[in-house]
């Protein structure tokens, strides 16, 4: 029976509390795409990604008006382009433009694929991907890319850590005159899951179907403002709260995803629940964590607030939908929430405070500026740092970080929009070029043998 509360309140979490969502993607797999010339594969790319997703951001747009919930972002994620590109023996350049011009032609945000592969080493098709990532970037505006170096099961693949410190730096150095922008499209992981619908880290993985709907939520202003409302509850209480928050929020992205998938006439996969931050006043993770009792994000208890938020989210939106997948828990990008943003600048929040907090939450080092000068090795080395946490603890970690070419610590990179403005965080310029450059695959953990 419909409540006329629960009408009004989630009227109200739209309009004063910033609840939207924030992706309907949809996922196109390009396996029958292949060809070994690549102009033919091309055009296969293009032909069904704009024949599948033709109709996709009319009928968001229709949901949007009939429903009154803003979806801010459609866009499409499609097979690792290493896997299609590997037939054809050259550089897979082509493909970035083929997938720039279809999410151009079918209106979307983002596109992303543009991705390897390469956890336990490289295959046909991953060395010429990674390597042309660069100029790929730099010549498409929608396309994201992203590199899977690590898993728990395989460990991780140190060659590909060293690789992709220098293809950091080299994206941010393409595109400088665009902010070092090439480097905000560009994701590095361990334990990448086959449907996360946010960019920069989309693709569709092997395993899923032909064409299928995923669906992002938001909402930390959402959870911000129920916290509010009980400034003298108990920590149990606060968890409580935030379970039913994250239940409600999730009921509406089940309710998009489900009315977008039977609109398209293709299959219903997830709904990710994670609390996607922006830089809007009162869209913030990390005024969550400072409602919650911190004086500012960063300092002592950061991680153990965010450990019960993430907890709570999920433990609430897990009951609110019939499919929860992709990386589902409290995001943490610097540049893309205004309290990270204001805590980095004051200083109170490191580049070592956050590696703390990805281990608890999803899902990593992500949106952070550094100085334009940080060593090809150091990037590598944060990204093994990282890895390492997402390997050991069986979870999805990433690096999204942005070397600020020509720009020092306490400067700034502004993207505007969803992406926001990065300060120039301070990093630590000891070197690990030794460790970085013994190369090989760091072993997987032994609580990885599960069979």
């Amino acid at each position: 029976m419909i409540n006329v509360y629960d009408i009004l309140e989630t009227i109200r979490m739209i309009q004063d509390e910033c609840l939207d969502i924030r992706t309907i993607t949809m996922g196109i797999s390009l396996l029958d795409c292949i060809d070994s010339d690549i102009d033919v594969a091309c055009k296969k790319v293009y032909e069904k990604i704009t024949r599948c997703a033709k109709n996709l951001v009319k009928i968001g747009e229709d949901i949007e008006k009939e429903y009154g919930i803003p979806i801010i972002n459609k866009r499409i994620s499609v097979t690792p382009i290493a896997i299609i590109s590997a037939a054809c023996g050259c550089s897979p350049v082509k493909f970035a433009v083929a997938m720039d011009k279809a999410a151009e032609a079918v209106g979307v945000n983002l596109i992303g694929g543009y991705s390897a592969l390469v956890q336990k080493g490289f295959s046909a098709g991953d060395r010429e991907l990674i390597e042309s990532i660069p100029e790929a970037l730099a010549c498409t505006n929608r396309v994201c890319s992203s590199v899977n170096i690590g898993s728990t099961k395989t460990g991780i693949n140190l060659d590909a850590c060293k690789i992709m410190g220098r293809i950091v730096k080299e994206a941010a150095e393409k595109t400088v005159d665009n902010n070092c922008f090439g480097a905000a499209k560009l994701v590095v992981f361990c334990n990448a899951v086959e449907d996360n619908p946010f960019m920069a880290g989309a693709f569709h993985g092997v395993g899923e179907p032909d064409c299928i709907i995923n669906v992002g939520v938001s909402g930390p202003g959402v959870v911000r403002a129920a916290l509010a409302k009980y400034p003298d509850a108990d920590i149990n209480e606060i968890c409580n709260i935030i379970k039913k928050t994250s239940y409600k929020i999730t009921r509406v992205g089940q309710l998009v995803g489900v009315t977008a998938s039977e609109r398209l006439g293709v299959p219903f996969g997830i709904v990710d629940l994670s609390l996607a931050p922006t830089p809007a006043v009162g869209d913030s993770v990390a005024h969550i964590l400072e409602e919650i009792g911190l004086e500012q994000c960063g300092t002592h208890g950061t991680t153990a607030t965010l450990a019960l938020l993430n907890d709570a989210v999920k433990k609430g939106g897990v009951m609110a939908c019939s499919s929860i997948g992709g990386l589902s828990g409290a995001f943490i990008p610097v540049s893309e929430d205004a309290g990270m943003i204001d805590a980095a600048k004051s200083g109170c929040l490191l580049i070592e405070k956050l590696e703390a907090m990805t281990a608890v939450c999803s899902v990593g080092l992500d949106m952070i500026v550094v100085p334009g000068d940080i060593p090809n090795d150091t990037i590598s080395a944060i990204i093994a740092d990282e890895a390492a946490i997402g390997m050991v603890n069986n979870k999805t970690t990433a690096v999204r970080i942005i070397p600020a070419i020509g720009k020092q610590e306490g400067e700034e990179l502004d993207w505007g929009g969803l992406f926001g403005c990065g300060p120039v965080m301070k990093i630590n310029y000891k070197s690990a070029s030794k460790f970085i450059n013994r190369g090989g695959q760091i072993p997987a953990p032994l609580h990885s043998l599960k069979n």
